[in-house]
């Protein structure tokens, strides 16, 4: 088993059952994705190009799943989650029922479209 899935498996609960349902979205919409394992959490990436990484806050008591290339899904700013970060943004998610996954894969599908762009928009 990789760190990336041990990193799943090893989360208390709700938080494990959020990323595995997480996972799975993400894998089945993207097949051609790799999750990593860096900075000590699980990162999606489309070949050399990072797209997102889960994070589970247990302080905040929510997951993270945060996106790179926000700076082109700027249509989606109402469901997404800056908190004073410069580059990336988030949906984040403290049950399963939070997640709309209508939502979550067409955010999905956008990031995926920016494979090769620099983080920023110009």
């Amino acid at each position: 088993m990789n760190p990336a899935e041990e990193y799943i498996l090893n989360q208390p609960e709700p938080y494990r059952s959020i990323l595995m349902h997480i996972q799975v979205i993400i894998e089945h919409t993207i097949p051609n994705i790799e999750m990593k394992y860096k900075w000590r959490i699980p990162c999606y990436y489309l070949g050399e190009t990072p797209m997102c990484y889960l994070n589970a806050s247990h302080k905040n008591q929510f997951v993270d799943v945060a996106f790179w290339h926000s700076a082109y899904l700027s249509k989606f700013d109402e469901y997404l989650v800056s908190e004073n970060r410069k580059v990336v943004k988030s949906l984040r998610y403290k049950s399963l029922e939070d997640i709309n996954e209508d939502i979550f894969i067409t955010i999905l599908r956008e990031a995926e479209k920016q494979k090769g762009k620099s983080f920023y928009s110009k």
